[in-house]
C-alpha cells in the first residue's frame, strides 16, 4: 500500500472503500499485460460495486487476454480533500497505480446528476479535463452508460461514447487502440477509425449549429464520420457474460446480495420511461440458465439473498418455474429471495408466498398517477381495480405494508390528478380494513412522489417540466389532503430534478456549465452534501445561459433535438404517435398484445423479439 494512503486512510470514513484486496478480485501480472483499463465509476464504492453493468463490463474486459482492468470510484469528500492535500493522485484499486498510468479510462455513467463528479476524478488523477487537451494516444478518455444517448452535454470531455450495451463494443475499442499502441497511430488516426466502430461517438467529428432562438440548427458529420451513430445490444443475451463468480465487497454496500438479471427490455410502453426505450426490444434469459448462474453466484459469494433484476420482473414469463427453483436451493439455506419491479395488474400471491417463506418484505406499487384518466396518458396501463385487488390479495395473506409511488408534474397532470393520490391511499387503507388477517400489527402506506423529469428518446422528450414553484405548491395541495394516520408522505425535492431535467435535455454549450459549476465545488452532486442549486443558477448567470431553456420549455415537434443523431432504435415517427395519443388520453397495447413497429425488432436476426 501506498505510503501516504496508509497515512490518510484513518481519516476518512469507512477505509475499506479505498483498500481493494477484495474476495474475487482480479490480479494480472504486468508482464503479460500490453493494455490497461481503469474502469471508472462517478459516485462512492458502495453504489459502484452495487452496479450489475460495472460487475459484467469487470469480468469481459478481463476475459480479454493482455488487458487487465481495474476499477476506480470517487472518494467521499473527506478522502478527496485529504488526497489533494497529500499530493495523492487517484489510483485503481486493484494495484494502487495512478490512474494517468493507464491506457483506457472509461466511465460507466448512469446518471446525468454524476457529470461534475467525472470532471473532479479526472483533477484527482492529473488527467486533462477536455478531450482537446489530451493530444497523445493515451490515456484515452470515454463514457458508456444510460445516459449516453444524448451524449451533448458531456461531449467536450470524452474522447468517445459508446452507445447502447457494452459487451462487445468495448472489446471492440480496446482491440483498436492495441493496435494504434503497437502502430504508432495518433490519437486523430485512432479516433477516426473508432467513428466507424458501430455504437461508438466521437464528439469531436460532430459540429453543432445554433439557430439564433438558441436552439440546435444542425449537427455537421466531419472527416467522414457516419451521420447517425446506432446503438449497439447484446443479441444473444441467453449466452451473455454474468458473472457468477464477481467480487465480494471488503464494506457493506447499497445492494449487498446477488442480482440475476433476467431480461433486458421492457414489454410495456410507458411514455415517461426512458430505459422502458432504450433497452428495447425485449431479451430474455432461459428458466435453466438463471438457475444455474443463480446457484453458482451464491454459492460463490455467500450472500444470504438473490434478488430477480430487470424493468418488471413480473412479466418474465418463466417466473413461477424460476422462483420454484431457487427456492428449492434457498430454502433450506436460510437464503432470502427478493422481487422488486412488481406490477399491480399481474401480481401473483401465489409468487410472493412461495418467495417470501424464508423472510417478508414489504410491496411497492408504482401507479405513478392518482387518476385513470392521467394513467392513460403516461400508458402505465395499470387500473385502480388492479391495484386494490392485488393489495387484498397482499392483506389477506398477511402483509400490512405498501409502499406507493408517483409523479408530479406529468403532462397533462390538474388538481384533480393529484388529489387522486390521496384517493387512493385513502382506498388502500380502506382495502386493509376490509380483507386484512391481523390488524394488531396495524397498517404502514408510505405514498411517495418525484417530480417528472422529461427524458430523451421517450414520448414525452418534447414536453416540458413544471417549474419547481408548481411542483412545491402539488406537493402542498396532496399534503395538506393525506387525511389517513396510516398513510406517510414523502416527496423529491425539485431541485435535482430541475437540474436533472436541465442535463437530459441539453445541447453541447451545457459543457461549459458543468466546468463552472465543478469550480465552484459541485462534486458528488446525487448526494445531498454535494449539491447546491444556488452553485447552478449563479454558474449559469455567469455564462449567461437559462436553465428554463432546457427543462421548462415545451419543444415543437418539428425542433430537430441535440440527440437526434443518436439513434437507440425505436422510430422519432413512433415516439410522436405516442405523443399524440397521449393528448388524445388513448392506450397503446404492451408488446406481447400487439406490435407497435416502434423499429428495436429489426436490431435481433429475424426481427423477432422475446416480448
Amino acid at each position: 500500500m501506498d505510503k501516504k494512503l496508509e497515512r490518510i486512510l484513518p481519516r476518512g470514513q469507512k477505509p475499506a472503500r479505498y483498500t481493494g484486496g477484495e474476495y474475487g478480485e482480479i490480479r494480472k501480472d504486468l508482464s503479460g499485460v500490453e493494455l490497461r483499463m481503469a474502469l471508472c465509476f462517478p459516485d462512492v464504492y458502495e453504489i459502484g460495486m452495487s452496479n450489475t453493468g460495472m460487475r459484467i463490463l469487470y469480468r469481459v474486459i478481463n476475459d480479454m487476454p493482455g488487458v487487465w482492468c481495474e476499477r476506480v470510484f470517487a472518494p467521499w469528500f473527506d478522502m478527496a480533500e485529504e488526497m489533494r492535500k497529500n499530493a495523492l493522485p487517484l489510483y485503481a484499486l486493484e494495484s494502487g497505480d495512478p490512474l494517468s498510468e493507464f491506457d483506457a479510462v472509461g466511465f460507466s455513467l448512469g446518471y446525468e446528476m454524476a457529470y461534475t463528479t467525472v470532471l473532479e476524478m479526472l483533477s484527482l488523477a492529473g488527467i486533462p479535463m477536455h478531450s482537446r487537451d489530451r493530444e497523445t494516444l493515451t490515456p484515452l478518455v470515454f463514457a458508456g452508460g444510460s445516459v449516453c444517448c444524448n451524449p451533448e452535454p458531456m461531449a467536450e470531455y470524452f474522447d468517445l461514447m459508446v452507445v447502447g450495451e457494452g459487451e462487445d463494443v468495448d472489446r471492440e475499442v480496446l482491440e483498436l487502440l492495441r493496435s494504434a499502441k503497437r502502430e504508432g497511430w495518433t490519437k486523430k488516426e485512432f479516433l477516426s477509425r473508432a467513428a466507424k466502430i458501430g455504437g461508438i461517438y466521437v464528439p469531436s467529428l460532430y459540429k453543432p449549429e445554433y439557430a439564433p432562438d438558441g436552439t440546435l440548427a444542425g449537427m455537421t458529420a466531419l472527416d467522414g464520420a457516419p451521420e447517425t451513430v446506432t446503438k449497439r445490444i447484446m443479441t444473444d443475451f441467453e449466452n451473455s457474460c454474468f458473472p457468477v463468480d464477481a467480487m465480494v465487497p471488503n464494506t457493506e454496500i447499497v445492494h449487498d446480495r446477488v442480482g440475476l438479471e433476467l431480461f433486458r427490455g421492457c414489454i410495456r410502453g410507458c411514455r415517461f420511461c426512458q430505459a422502458g426505450h432504450i433497452y428495447r426490444p425485449v431479451r430474455n434469459r432461459s428458466v435453466e440458465k438463471l438457475l444455474q448462474q443463480g446457484k453458482e453466484a451464491l454459492s460463490f459469494s455467500g450472500y444470504q439473498e438473490i434478488t430477480l433484476l430487470s424493468l418488471s420482473s413480473s412479466d418474465y414469463r418463466g417466473l413461477n418455474e424460476l422462483c420454484d427453483g431457487l427456492m428449492e436451493y434457498c430454502e433450506p439455506r436460510g437464503i432470502g429471495l427478493s422481487l422488486p419491479s412488481l406490477r399491480a395488474d399481474n401480481f401473483s400471491m401465489d409468487i410472493m408466498q412461495r418467495v417470501q417463506k424464508v423472510r417478508k418484505s414489504g410491496l411497492t406499487f408504482a401507479p405513478e398517477a392518482g387518476t385513470q384518466r392521467l394513467r392513460d396518458v403516461i400508458n402505465k396501463n395499470v387500473t385502480e381495480e388492479d391495484l386494490l385487488r392485488s393489495c387484498a390479495t397482499a392483506f389477506r395473506g398477511g402483509w400490512n405494508s405498501v409502499k406507493l409511488y408517483f409523479m408530479l408534474g406529468l403532462p397533462t397532470e390538474t388538481d384533480e390528478d393529484v388529489l387522486g393520490i390521496a384517493e387512493l391511499a385513502d382506498r388502500v387503507v380502506h382495502c386493509w380494513r376490509e380483507n386484512a388477517v391481523n390488524k394488531a400489527r396495524g397498517l404502514r402506506v408510505t405514498v411517495s412522489t418525484s417530480c417528472f423529469v422529461p427524458k430523451p428518446h421517450t414520448p414525452f422528450q418534447w414536453e416540458p417540466q413544471v417549474s419547481r414553484e408548481e411542483y412545491l405548491r402539488r406537493v402542498t395541495l396532496l399534503r395538506e389532503n393525506m387525511k389517513a394516520k396510516a398513510v406517510t408522505y414523502n416527496w423529491h425535492d425539485p431541485e435535482t430534478s430541475f437540474t436533472e431535467a436541465v442535463l437530459s435535455r441539453g445541447d453541447r454549450r451545457i459543457g461549459a456549465l458543468l466546468e463552472e459549476i465543478w469550480r465552484r465545488g459541485g462534486y458528488l452532486e446525487s448526494w445531498s452534501e454535494g449539491f447546491a442549486l444556488s452553485r447552478w443558477t449563479d454558474s449559469a448567470d455567469k455564462l449567461g445561459l437559462d436553465l428554463t431553456f432546457y427543462a421548462n420549455r415545451t419543444r415543437p415537434l418539428t425542433e430537430l433535438l441535440p440527440w437526434d443523431h443518436i439513434n437507440m432504435g425505436v422510430k422519432k415517427r413512433h415516439f410522436i404517435r405516442e405523443y399524440e395519443q397521449a393528448h388524445r388520453g388513448c392506450l397503446s397495447p404492451d408488446c406481447r398484445a400487439a406490435c407497435s413497429a416502434c423499429g428495436a425488432n429489426a436490431f435481433l436476426p429475424g426481427g423477432k423479439c422475446d416480448g
